[in-house]
This record gives C-alpha cells, structure tokens and sequence, in this order.
C-alpha cells in the first residue's frame, strides 16, 4: 500500500475513534434529516425559485454572512416573504433540523420581533429600514445528501445559521449568530419580553459572584464595549485580554461558567451541542477565560466574552442605551466546517 495512503487510513481512523459510536450515530442521524429536509425544500421550489436558493459549495459567498438590515448588506438565497405558505413551512423544517427546541422558538422570536422593532420606531419616526420579520433568506449549498458534503444557512437582521454537513458523519453549526433589538420589550401587548434573557442573565450572574480581587481580572473596561469585536469577520482569532481564567474560579463560578457557555451549546440540535462540549472539555475547561466590560447592573450598557482554546462567545448589549443585544457563538477552527473540511482532505485521497 503506497505510503500517502497509509497516513490517510491512519488519519481517517484516529477521527474515528476521537468521535464516540453513539455520536456518530446520532451525527449520521441529524445529517439525514437535514438532507431530507433540504431537498424537500428544493424539490417545492420552481426552477427560477431553485436558482437563488441553490448555490456552489466552493466559493466564498458559503462564508459570506452579516446581521445588520437587508438594506445595509446585501444578501444571497431565496428570501421567505417570496416563499408560499408550504414553502415556508418546509424552510422553517429545514431551521428544526439544526436548532433545538428552544433555539428554534428564539429564532422563531427573533424574526417576529422585527414587528416590534417596526411600531417602536414608526412611534418615534424613526424607521429607516423595513423591519420585515419575512425578510430573511435560505439558501443551500451543494447538494444535500446524507453521506455528501454540503451546507445551508438562514441570515437576515439579528439571526445568522450557518450549518456544513460532512460525510454524513460530521456536522459543523458555526458561526449561530442571534441578536434582539429591544433587548426587552418595555411597552405594548408584548411587554416584559426578553428573548435573550438566558444569555444575559447566566453572565451577570457569574460577574457578581466574584470577590473583588477577580473582578479586577476579569471587567477588562469600565466602559461597554459598542459592539461584537469580531463583527461578521468570516475568520477570527482568539481576543485579548482575556480576563479571568476558569482554574482561578472556584467550583460554585465555574458551574456559573458553565451555565453561560450552556446557554449558546444549547440553541443548536442535541448532537451538535454534545460534539461542542466535547471539544470544550477536551481542550480544557481550566482554560476557559471570562471577560467582562461595562456596568454589571441590569439595564446598564455591557459586554462578555467567553473564550476557550477552541470557541468564544461574544454578547453585547450596548445600543439603543443597553437595549439592543448581539451574540454570537465561533469556533476558531470549526467555522463554516473548516476543521471537517480539512479531515476530509486529509483522509480521502483527492
């Protein structure tokens, strides 16, 4: 057997035996149901319809993404409000098969809340944007298949999905992008509503329950920071500083860690989270970092990161006076399915 193809057997093998059986079955499992409801999708689609829905795998526009209004970033797929009622709802399915539960209700919410946005700013006279919460986009790239390479995104104002499909075996969610502008709702039929509150809360929580020492290490800025530092970057590096490590918490802060990070691993599907949280504790809980940036009380302008070896979170609720949250979920290696990507090269002769 020719050398080269030895290292790619042994390469594919120690992928393999890195993923326990149950994952991959569970991995096989979700890659199938997104392939069958990728093509249901497409297969509702007329061929004019399929054209903007379908896009090459290869090529940069699979990693070109933004969470700012449609009229500010130009976006590529086919966008829901063109959609039919059975078209929608086959969209929406494809969204289930990525998502948890509670990550599709808060995706759900967040293209709803553009409604809100809408009165609030009509109220003030100062619409500027559409504020649709059908004006969001689908798009697949590749051809679905269980065992096949291929990915599908849904991106508008305030929600980013980004999902690579590798082999059937293997699946990437990065970068999950969710924002909410009002980051609590204060007036109106919906008031007291805060989509995001799992995200905002668990974090506070832990930056209150550090001695004053800590706190020292981990609020790197009196000051919010204005925005997520690595914007819609379509790769990123970790960010310094990066506040206080987890091996100078004590248990009860870093079940508080724990609990912060739980709140993002949690919105993608069961498996997805688990492969997330494996690579977490693999690569280190102890080397999680937590920073923190603003005022800590409940309303004030805020920022926080959590970074590990391997991911970071960014979530900043510093517009609109501390009413408008964006955060994200990256993975340093595993964005767009980078890291599948290159075990597949690695491992299948090309």
């Amino acid at each position: 057997m020719p050398r080269l193809s030895s290292i790619r057997i042994l390469l594919a093998l120690a992928v393999l035996a890195a993923v326990p059986v149950s994952g991959l079955i569970a991995s096989a499992r979700t890659a199938t149901a997104m392939a069958t409801a990728a093509n249901a999708f497409l297969d509702s689609l007329s061929p004019e319809q399929r054209q903007l829905a379908a896009l090459p795998f290869e090529g940069d526009e699979r990693m070109r993404w933004h969470y700012i209004p449609n009229e500010q970033f130009q976006r590529k797929g086919f966008q829901i409000k063109a959609m039919s009622e059975k078209q929608r709802m086959l969209a929406h399915d494809l969204m289930k098969t990525g998502l948890s539960q509670r990550g599709y209700m808060t995706a759900d919410s967040i293209m709803k809340l553009e409604e809100v946005l809408r009165a609030i700013e009509e109220a003030a006279g100062t619409r500027r944007f559409a504020r649709d919460p059908l004006e969001y986009y689908v798009t697949v790239f590749g051809t679905p298949s269980p065992k096949g390479t291929w990915g599908w995104r849904v991106n508008g104002h305030h929600l980013g999905l980004n999902f690579t499909i590798n082999g059937g075996s293997a699946i990437a969610g990065a970068p999950t992008f969710f924002g909410s502008n009002p980051a609590e709702v204060r007036e109106g039929p919906k008031k007291g509503t805060r989509l995001l509150a799992q995200q905002e809360d668990t974090a506070r929580a832990l930056v209150q329950a550090l001695d004053d020492s800590q706190r020292t290490t981990a609020i790197i800025q009196a000051q919010a920071l204005n925005e997520i530092v690595t914007t819609n970057s379509p790769k990123i590096d970790p960010l310094s500083p990066t506040g206080l490590s987890a091996s100078a918490m004590t248990p009860a802060q870093r079940d508080l860690l724990m609990k912060v990070i739980d709140a993002y691993v949690s919105q993608v599907t069961e498996d997805v989270a688990a492969d997330r949280m494996a690579k977490i504790k693999q690569a280190g809980v102890e080397k999680i970092a937590f920073a923190w940036a603003g005022e800590t009380e409940r309303g004030k302008k805020h920022y926080y990161r959590v970074q590990g070896p391997t991911f970071l979170i960014e979530f900043d609720n510093s517009q609109n006076d501390g009413n408008h949250i964006h955060s994200v979920w990256r993975d340093f290696n595993g964005d767009f399915g980078r890291d599948l990507l290159r075990e597949h090269l690695a491992a299948v002769p090309h």
